[in-house]
């Protein structure tokens, strides 16, 4: 029985993905463990280490259906990693004249971390995979709202005007800096692991590096300077990396679930039927995909703490931060798909109500270009001089409920020194959107 949601038949649909899990899950690892061990084997066998037909045999056993699982559990719940009953069985599977040269050289450890690294190459592929789509999703809403006014808020309070696009464009740049640590991060990443006991190779004699050279190039894999079993930084960066992505991706939802509330309604995720829904509310459209990146971002933070005290491993083998990684890294990439996936569902469906927008920037009445008013009276009046002339109107337009602009022109400082049609200019929030539609574009160079 499932313990974790996102392991579970039914909870499993809110969290994770199903590819991730296939990637991540201990079916994949096993199944990895097994590739381990045959391309060793062919490794080996090419150098000449062992006999070719050993190598063939190993090879063409390491199959996940080999396997007896039960007696898999038992012998991993007696030795504490399932590298030993995988060995014992993929030996009798390969004959016993082959299947004695399994494994040859090896240490469990070397199985396991190198299995490990292949599956996180998978994980990554499909964390790129999805991070590319949202990218482009994004790169495609900044361009089509690049002009579309907007209230910039801050302190959720109107401040000045901005664009959709520009806000969009906010969002996207963190993610394209997140495909760029991606690539740096993978050739870091995805390193082969093998130094049998202690990491010094000592049981192949003078033929250790060989064997090493060849592995990694079986495995499609980097070549380390030197066995990485006790320096795990590598694997705390990719889960480091995950937490950066996924903090990116809730300020996405963050700002989204903001802008879908009933008195603001300027931007929602995609409406199908039922989605979102209440059981007692039939009126409700929850922000439920953005609910979910949130929850699943935050299970990812809590984890990226415990892989970051998983790397102090103790002289040449630790003894319990290697075994706590099992429960950080698969759960880490899986909730990061997940927490991708609903985000790439928002970014590819949502709808913008860009004349909502505009009601709502213009509920004040045009308070939300106060600086702008200030800065245009300046080079006139004086910077004093301006500031006190436009609060004085806003005082008026906010007691009387009048328009801003109405207000500047009763003011006989303001209307002896600028006509209504100049006034009308300043009040305009789109005459002061500064470099927002550089920046826009700028992101949008970037991106490709």
């Amino acid at each position: 029985m499932s313990v974790n949601p996102a392991d579970g038949a039914v909870l499993g649909a809110l969290y994770g993905t199903d590819a991730m899990r296939a990637a991540v899950g201990e079916r994949a690892l096993l199944s990895r463990m097994l590739d381990v061990e045959a391309a060793l084997a062919r490794a080996e066998s090419r150098l000449g280490i062992i006999p070719a037909e050993a190598g063939a045999a190993i090879t063409a056993a390491a199959r996940f259906d080999i396997l007896d699982l039960p007696a898999l559990a038992v012998s991993t719940r007696n030795t504490g990693y399932p590298v030993v009953g995988l060995v014992k069985q993929l030996t009798a599977a390969a004959g016993a004249e082959s299947g004695r040269w399994t494994h040859w050289g090896a240490t469990t450890q070397d199985i396991v971390d190198s299995a490990t690294v292949l599956m996180l190459r998978d994980a990554l592929d499909l964390l790129g995979t999805e991070l590319d789509r949202l990218c482009a999703a994004l790169a495609a809403r900044a361009l089509e709202h690049r002009d579309t006014v907007m209230a910039g808020r801050t302190h959720l309070q109107h401040a000045l005007p901005v664009t959709f696009g520009y806000k969009v464009a906010v969002w996207l740049s963190p993610l394209l800096t997140a495909r760029e640590r991606l690539r740096e991060l993978r050739p870091r990443a995805l390193r082969v692991q093998f130094g049998g006991a202690v990491g010094t190779l000592a049981s192949l004699g003078d033929r250790g590096l060989e064997v090493l050279r060849e592995l990694a190039r079986e495995l499609d894999l980097g070549e380390p300077e030197i066995p990485w079993h006790v320096a795990h930084d590598s694997l705390a960066e990719a889960v480091c990396w995950c937490g950066l992505l996924c903090g990116s991706l809730s300020k996405i939802a963050t700002d989204i679930m903001l802008l879908m509330q009933t008195e603001i309604a300027e931007v929602a995720e995609p409406h199908a039927p039922g989605r979102g829904g209440s059981s007692t509310m039939p009126q409700k459209r929850n922000p439920i995909a953005c609910e979910y990146v949130l929850a699943q971002a935050r299970g990812v933070h809590a984890l990226v703490p415990q892989m970051l005290a998983a790397v102090a491993h103790d002289q040449e083998r630790g003894t319990g931060p290697w075994q706590a990684e099992p429960l950080a890294l698969p759960q880490a990439l899986l909730l990061t798909h997940g927490a991708l996936s609903q985000a790439v569902l928002v970014a590819e469906g949502m709808t913008v109500d860009a004349a909502r927008m505009r009601r709502n920037l213009d509920s004040t009445g045009g308070l939300i270009v106060a600086e702008a008013v200030m800065m245009g009276l300046a080079p006139v009046l004086g910077r004093g001089a301006a500031h006190d002339a436009v609060h004085h109107a806003c005082d008026v337009a906010l007691a009387e409920g009048l328009p801003l602009a109405e207000a500047l022109g009763r003011d006989d400082t303001v209307s002896s020194r600028l006509d209504p049609a100049a006034i009308a200019r300043l009040t305009d929030p789109a005459g002061y959107l500064g470099s927002a539609g550089a920046f826009v574009d700028r992101v949008l160079a970037r991106a490709g």
